[in-house]
């Protein structure tokens, strides 16, 4: 397997886990569980963190997801 495949696929696996953490982050916001995505939230940015840290996400978009994220929990 080429070195940018494989890449590739890991890259592919940890944006899709962040996808997935964020989707329950904002499905416990809509459904008025506040203090379970307080909970979340957290977890979330050590995701983010460690997926800018892989490379696998610029440290902006980082950034500006996790600030967005922030920002509905209020």
């Amino acid at each position: 397997m080429r070195n940018s495949a494989r890449k590739q696929l890991h890259n592919r696996s940890i944006i899709s886990n962040l996808r997935k953490l964020e989707k329950n982050f904002r499905a416990a916001v809509t459904a008025g569980k506040k203090d379970d995505a307080a909970k979340l939230l957290p977890g979330l940015y050590s995701a983010f963190d460690k997926a800018v840290k892989s490379r696998a996400l610029s440290r902006p978009t980082a950034n500006r997801k996790k600030s967005r994220l922030a920002a509905v929990l209020k």
